[in-house]
């Protein structure tokens, strides 16, 4: 008599089926950032190291957090189904008000910064009332609004640049965390600091795994979960011990980090984040379900409004001058980087760390191709081959996952 005798398959075994599935079904997530560590390692061989040195790494901080923080509010802005192309020249119109302020008229940099902040947020709440109530779209009001405060910022400076900003307004920029400890060399306050802040996203990120379980949600693979963690972390320390042994972590990366961290919990766990999801994937189910979609689409373009007063307050103090230019193609990279991390044009699709990848993914590409000399001509090329095929891998993904 024949038996047959059933071999139950070896946890690895069961295991490496579903680490494929997540892989597949979260292709782009991981391909975002595999894309950004190899850009990173090519730029690093090809400029014989330059790329990751302390000074050049605290300049990439510099030179991408006002891009960074726009993201920011572009994503929520085109989760929600909307665009916004004025965001450079309200950095530009932010950044020369805030010149006429505290150069012109001398005002303290604390209530200048407050008021340039509404400023910006009332900006944002006139183009959205435009969109959100009267229902024009989102691209001819926000065309508008580039137009309009273009003209304005060169009707405040007169067309001359006009610095410099004072001492204490140039640090949100230009500062480093104070060292309250011994400074042997090593910034042992922002490497602490540093630590901190690693050791609590990577907790973080297990709290909210086991709360998954907790509910029956599908997590990612324990292998996958564990790898990539250590892999963050890992990168995360390595960039804060290598700018600590410069000058420490800049101002603006504290801020930027703060606002990365908020974005995120409002995107992920919050009512009013997933509203804003269900606003763009489909306007008129979300208003059926009792969803006030015209004050979510508000109050999208308020928060952008206010973030890109945050980067011209950002990008003036940094250049510690306020010039009738500035501003000038940010909007182009600040809507790339949230293509290239992922978010969907039709909305409803994206993600607050996609979006900051996909805005390093573009700083670092600037960054090393300005330190191998490629002319301005040719990274402008080379981006818009990088956002094109973004976008059309992104297409052809869900076109397969589809099919």
């Amino acid at each position: 008599m024949n038996t047959t005798t059933i071999t139950k398959p070896t946890p690895a075994a069961e295991a490496a089926p579903g680490v494929l599935a997540h892989l597949k079904h979260h292709l782009r997530e991981y391909g975002m950032l595999g894309s950004l560590l190899a850009i990173m390692a090519f730029f690093q061989v090809m400029t014989d190291g330059t790329l990751m040195q302390p000074l050049n790494l605290t300049n990439l901080v510099l030179q991408n957090s006002y891009i960074v923080i726009m993201a920011l509010g572009m994503l929520l802005v085109i989760v929600a189904g909307h665009i916004d192309l004025s965001v450079g020249s309200v950095c530009g119109f932010v950044g020369a008000l805030a010149a006429v302020l505290m150069v012109q008229l001398e005002w303290h940099p604390l209530p200048a910064t407050l008021l340039c902040l509404v400023v910006g947020g009332v900006i944002g709440a006139a183009q959205g009332w435009f969109v959100a109530y009267l229902h024009i779209p989102s691209f001819i009001v926000t065309l508008a609004g580039m137009l309009v405060f273009k003209g304005l910022a060169l009707a405040l400076l007169q067309g001359q640049s006009l610095g410099p900003f004072p001492d204490g307004f140039q640090k949100l920029s230009s500062g480093f965390v104070p060292e309250l400890l011994a400074d042997s060399g090593l910034r042992l306050t922002s490497l602490l600091l540093g630590a901190l802040v690693t050791v609590a996203l990577a907790l973080a990120a297990w709290r909210q795994r086991l709360a998954q379980q907790r509910h029956g949600l599908a997590v990612e693979p324990g292998l996958l979960f564990a790898g990539r963690t250590l892999l963050f972390s890992a990168l995360l320390m390595l960039l804060v011990w290598l700018m600590s042994t410069y000058k420490g972590l800049p101002n603006v990366l504290v801020v930027m980090g703060a606002l990365i961290l908020v974005f995120d919990f409002v995107t992920q766990r919050t009512v009013l984040g997933r509203r804003i999801y269900a606003l763009g994937g489909n306007e008129k189910a979300a208003r059926l379900s009792g969803i006030r979609t015209e004050r979510l689409a508000f109050a999208a373009f308020v928060n952008m409004g206010m973030l890109a007063a945050l980067a011209g307050l950002v990008f003036a103090a940094r250049l510690n001058t306020a010039t009738p230019k500035a501003g000038l193609g940010f909007e182009l990279d600040v809507i790339a980087a949230c293509f290239i991390g992922g978010a969907s044009a039709s909305g409803g699709v994206g993600k607050v760390m996609g979006a900051v990848i996909g805005a390093f993914i573009m700083g670092v590409m600037n960054n090393g191709m300005s330190i191998l000399g490629v002319g301005i001509d040719y990274q402008q090329v080379i981006k818009g081959l990088v956002l094109l095929g973004a976008v059309a891998f992104d297409v052809l993904n869900n076109r397969h996952g589809k099919a």
